[in-house]
């Protein structure tokens, strides 16, 4: 009778305790929806550099309580859409395609928000175009030209559409190191008010700068002159501080400066090196990005293959926490989650996404051991 009991009762408890842990489970999804209003499964748009009949759009799908992904869908071919801008409507999705000539295509959702289609293409004056961003008014898109050295902007029109009318600059000028030979667009951004647009410009070592008066682009100035060889690659901004981050892919450093909301001049706060000391290898940075609660900073190395985690300290000066192993190669760019708790990071060479769970307190990473498989991947949004 022993032996029947302890039989008949083991099934009955790994049922219990199986039943607890989904309980459990829901729970902890139910407890976040109501802590941070936002759906535990959030979609995530991958721009790629995949090639044939793999090239294009990806969409994958992520649980923001466990950092699984899931349920990957190839949604639309391009070539080489390397950087993507989501519109705030949620609508419409623009891709900056890094060939010669360069461009920016245009995709619209369906109703039902599960097909995305291709809805024009617009030269962007230049080649290699490898960033798209808009206003916040979304009245104004711009692109940089890598391969060119200049960028594009093109108004808006109310329906999310490129009007004709584009306004094109051209940048000159070279630098000491060999990936300087001439101007090298990289990053266009628009300051939160508006009024400037900044392009960090790789070949000249600046940030350059354009006053935007009624919609009009004036003359460029040099918001920022960095040492010969830095490279700026991208730059951020910090909501309500006028303050700007900047990534130099050439010399793995980050800049942190404030930005004059009336002249549109940074000025230098501080600079420190992405990278741990002692390491001697080749390194390229690329992307950069800020906690929500702007203690923060985090940038990624190509070549160390890491994120580089910075503590932000109020007056904007930098600290080196530590360098986080992304699991891939040549990390080109990340995606930190709408809740804070996670961060993603897209490794090209290796066609894999890893996810990291983050500390919100001490900012530090932990891999989770989630992984996804696609091909050449290189920029993240969250939809």
């Amino acid at each position: 009778m022993r032996t029947t009991f302890g039989f008949l009762l083991l099934p009955m408890v790994i049922l219990l305790v199986l039943s607890c842990k989904e309980q459990k489970k829901e729970a902890e999804t139910e407890n976040y929806e109501k802590n941070f209003g936002i759906e535990p499964l959030q979609s995530i748009l991958i721009g790629t550099f995949a090639t044939g009949e793999k090239q294009g759009i990806y969409q994958v799908q992520f649980n923001s309580v466990t950092g699984k992904l899931s349920n990957l869908e190839h949604l639309v071919k391009e070539e080489n859409p390397g950087y993507l801008y989501l519109s705030k409507d949620g609508k419409h999705v623009y891709s900056s395609n890094g060939v010669t000539p360069g461009s920016i295509s245009t995709f619209t959702w369906s109703k039902d928000g599960t097909k995305l289609t291709k809805t024009g293409n617009h030269p962007s004056l230049g080649n290699g175009a490898c960033y798209v961003s808009a206003n916040n008014e979304e009245n104004l898109i711009a692109a940089a030209n890598y391969g060119s050295g200049d960028m594009v902007v093109y108004p808006l029109d109310n329906s999310g559409k490129l009007i004709d009318q584009p306004t094109g600059k051209t940048h000159s000028g070279s630098g000491p190191h060999k990936n300087q030979k001439s101007a090298h667009a990289h990053c266009a951004k628009f300051s939160e008010d508006g009024k400037f647009l900044y392009v960090a410009d790789l070949g000249i070592d600046q940030i350059v700068g354009y006053p935007i008066d009624k919609n009009k682009i004036g003359e460029a100035f040099t918001a920022l002159q960095l040492n010969p060889g830095d490279g700026p690659r991208h730059l951020i901004f910090q909501p309500k501080k006028n303050r700007a981050y900047i990534i130099n892919e050439l010399s793995s450093t980050i800049i942190s400066a404030t930005a004059d909301p009336v002249t549109g001049v940074f000025k230098k706060i501080d600079k420190k090196s992405t990278l741990p000391h002692g390491y001697e290898g080749p390194n390229a940075c690329a992307d950069i990005h800020l906690s929500n609660d702007g203690n923060f900073l985090y940038a990624s190395n190509r070549g160390h293959n890491s994120i580089a985690i910075f503590k932000v300290s109020k007056l904007g000066e930098l600290q080196l926490l530590e360098t986080e192993p992304v699991r891939g190669d040549w990390p080109r760019n990340f995606v930190l989650a709408p809740n804070s708790h996670f961060l993603l990071v897209a490794n090209r060479k290796t066609n894999n996404i890893s996810v990291f769970k983050r500390d919100p307190k001490s900012g530090l990473l932990t891999f989770t051991q989630h992984q996804l498989e696609v091909p050449q991947p290189v920029c993240l949004k969250f939809r």
